[in-house]
């Protein structure tokens, strides 16, 4: 077996074991990991129109519609008009959404101890540094997925 395996394929490696981790976890909260981007993009956006959103993840804003869709239909968000613009429509989370997303932030924090548990504090610091600095040069959206752009018309929500 080859032993020099350069970095960009440790980096697909790594990050399509971390993907499938994350997702097995955040199955028993009912979410997928593209919803739980959208949520985490409400919670810190409040106040923010589907427009926004579509511009944030760079994806159609009629894909924006189905995916907030999706989310009220799990009772996890909410649109309402905007009191500035009647016409455009304000995304908010829910109290369910809220408590779901309690739940995610803690399966966050333990996924992140799993994936860097080798590491020293002084090394997943620089590993983070590291990592940003090529998102950044690769012009990569900070916190958003690039995936979004090639999702099905509906996100399947976890079983």
């Amino acid at each position: 077996m080859e032993q020099n395996v350069n970095a960009a394929f440790l980096l697909t490696q790594l990050g399509t074991h971390a993907a499938n981790r994350f997702a097995e976890r955040i199955a028993a909260l009912g979410v997928s990991p593209p919803q739980v981007g959208l949520l985490r993009w409400i919670a810190q956006s409040p106040g923010n129109s589907q427009q926004a959103m579509a511009r944030h993840f760079d994806i159609q804003p009629s894909r924006v519609v189905t995916f907030v869709d999706e989310l009220e239909e799990q009772g996890l968000a909410q649109r309402r008009p905007d009191p500035t613009d009647r016409r455009v429509r304000i995304v908010e989370l829910t109290d369910r959404g809220q408590e779901v997303l309690r739940g995610v932030r803690e399966v966050m924090r333990e996924h992140e101890e799993e994936i860097v548990a080798p590491l020293s504090a002084e090394e997943r610091a620089q590993l983070h540094e590291l990592l940003r600095r090529v998102a950044e040069e690769a012009g990569l959206t900070p916190g958003v997925h690039p995936g979004y752009r090639s999702l099905p018309p509906r996100i399947a929500r976890a079983n």
